[in-house]
């Protein structure tokens, strides 16, 4: 099999990315392209031979010395179709400020495409809609987003009024933020918080009013990563529940959330085992919505305040 073909396309894709960042790792590139470092090593050597002007330093990476770029190749159909599925995200699940800063850079994008691959992107896009169930930001800060990641860029410090779940408190805060990220159909986001002197997690609906300082941040912070993977040190209750197996594969997603570390199968049911960190409020309410085909095996406290519950459910239903 002839492997240039394959060879030209990956030596034209290094290219454009040593042009989308200041430094390219070496390895990223093997990442993306699932090579060795080795072709990695070859591929570059190869665009230094055609001229091309890469500076590499060790351990660090490569880089393309300043003020060399090259006209923007044209974009394949498969990049134009995944334009749309972006673009209908971005209406959706950014706020409004970041998503009319999107859509120009869309008309930008469209207006380089070949006419034929003009038409090709409007006969779908009237026909991919994405639908949200709750607003993600709060009609009072509809910049969230955009100041969250010019203070992530620019390294400044946030003013921050946001009001908690639990309280219904309103407090303000000076924060650094240090990442953004979506889980569970909301958008949250990282930061170092002033007034407690340790990280928080924000979530994003609950934000009433955001504002970018002058202020530097104060410390160097890790990646977004590394504090969402650390163990937090919150005592946990084993939970054990019975499900029947029609309804248990329908939890895979959201069991997560609860604390689930394993399954099996007992007598034609699915037995359950959570290290829980809620069972009072958290795990109880959300047992209830499939409590008819679910039995709770531990702890008994988990039993009394499902109870309580239900209960208090009863009698408002009378």
């Amino acid at each position: 099999m002839d492997e240039t073909p394959k060879r030209f396309d990956r030596i034209v894709a290094i290219l454009i990315q040593l042009q989308s960042k200041k430094i390219v790792k070496a390895q990223e590139l093997a990442d993306r392209f699932d090579c060795s470092l080795r072709t990695i090593y070859r591929d570059i050597r190869t665009l230094e031979a055609s001229g091309v002007p890469i500076y590499s330093e060790a351990g660090v990476g490569y880089a393309l010395m300043d003020g060399y770029r090259l006209p923007p190749v044209m974009f394949t159909r498969e990049e134009v179709s995944s334009f749309i599925a972006a673009e209908k995200l971005m209406q959706k699940f950014t706020d409004p400020a970041l998503g009319t800063h999107y859509a120009s850079a869309m008309y930008k994008l469209k207006s380089v495409l070949r006419n034929g691959d003009k038409d090709y992107v409007s006969n779908i896009e009237s026909r991919v809609v994405m639908q949200t169930t709750e607003p993600m930001f709060n009609d009072n800060s509809p910049n969230t987003l955009a100041i969250l990641f010019e203070g992530i860029a620019e390294k400044k410090q946030i003013l921050l009024t946001y009001k908690t779940f639990d309280k219904e408190e309103t407090t303000q805060r000076n924060l650094e933020p240090v990442g953004v990220f979506h889980d569970h159909n909301n958008w949250y986001f990282l930061g170092y918080c002033h007034l407690r002197k340790d990280y928080r997690q924000f979530r994003t609906d609950r934000i009433l009013e955001i504002k970018k300082t002058d202020l530097d941040f104060t410390i160097e912070h890790d990646s977004l990563e590394t504090y969402l993977t650390k163990t937090e040190t919150i005592p946990t209750t084993k939970v054990r529940i019975l499900i029947d197996k029609k309804i248990a594969r329908y939890l895979t997603h959201e069991r997560k959330y609860h604390g689930y570390v394993s399954e099996e199968e007992i007598d034609g049911k699915i037995e359950m085992t959570f290290m829980c960190r809620d069972i009072d409020n958290g795990f109880p309410r959300w047992f209830l919505m499939f409590g008819d085909y679910a039995t709770i095996v531990e702890p008994e406290r988990l039993k009394v305040r499902t109870l309580e519950l239900l209960e208090v459910n009863r009698k408002r239903l009378l």
